[in-house]
């Protein structure tokens, strides 16, 4: 079969959402259109990929599968015809993607103030994605956190953040000045194993909801703080990684200019910006 791009995109907006009002609204389309649209897909996929209740919309293994794949189907087509525009007008464009929680900005206004003439695109790499905007062609290079596959990529070290346990301002660790991995021991963690959620601002709603706890870096926590949350330290849980990446044989001109400053940049303002192992939550005693 053809795919058809139209309907893949309305099966992301309501895999998305889990709900076809929502989906339509950002579809901009009337709700039973969306609806016949994604029968359709179905008929043609020969598989079901929503089970339909009167209160919820929720993913099939075969819908969990499509959704899975297809963001970088569809991020990888709308990049290829961005790159088809930029052509035709002669643009010239580095998109560089960066990891929840953190911040490229520095880097950037350092690069730029040398090439004022290009056009800067900003490409957020969504919490299970890792380096996928690398691998699909949506960005040049990336501000990521590990582990991911480096197998293509050309990776330069930048710095180290620790992990703190995101918990329930509640939960019966919440009022703990620190924990080890132990103390998390019986406890529902949410991660791309247990639930894989779309984005950073999911996983903590539902925390705050009490459907699990989740170690994060601590930038993560401190992007997106929250009253309902507290943030503790785990002291022996091994610090994450922070890096630069670009795909091997795309490192030239641009892109490494770019490298070559966000390298500096980044390396000193993760020194400067050492995180205190206290634990986060305002109005905390």
């Amino acid at each position: 079969m053809d795919l058809d791009l139209r309907k893949l995109r309305y099966f992301v907006a309501v895999a998305d959402q889990r709900h076809f009002g929502r989906a339509a609204e950002r579809l901009h389309i009337a709700q039973p259109v969306l609806s016949r649209q994604i029968r359709a897909f179905e008929r043609e996929l020969g598989c079901a990929l929503f089970v339909r209740t009167t209160r919820s919309v929720e993913l099939t293994a075969a819908g969990r599968k499509l959704h899975e794949e297809a963001r970088g189907l569809t991020a990888s087509v709308e990049a290829a015809l961005r790159r088809v525009r930029d052509a035709d007008r002669g643009a010239r464009r580095l998109a560089i993607a960066f990891s929840p929680g953190l911040h490229v900005s520095e880097a950037i206004v350092a690069f730029t103030a040398r090439h004022a003439d290009l056009e800067v695109d900003l490409v957020p790499s969504r919490w299970w994605e890792g380096d996928a905007p690398l691998r699909d062609g949506r960005a040049h290079v990336g501000y990521l956190r590990g582990p991911f596959d480096t197998a293509g990529l050309r990776v330069v070290p930048v710095g180290r953040e620790p992990r703190v346990a995101c918990v329930p301002v509640t939960h019966r660790l919440a009022r703990r000045a620190e924990l080890l991995s132990a103390d998390l021991e019986g406890e529902p963690v949410l991660d791309a194993r247990r639930r894989r959620t779309s984005s950073v601002e999911e996983k903590f709603e539902l925390i705050a909801a009490g459907h699990g706890v989740a170690l994060v870096p601590l930038s993560v926590a401190r992007s997106y703080p929250r009253p309902d949350l507290v943030h503790v330290p785990v002291t022996d849980a091994p610090p994450v990684e922070t890096c630069l990446a670009v795909p091997e044989g795309g490192c030239e001109g641009p892109v490494a200019d770019f490298v070559e400053v966000a390298t500096t940049v980044l390396r000193q303002r993760a020194a400067a910006h050492v995180p205190r192992p206290a634990r986060e939550h305002p109005g905390a005693p």
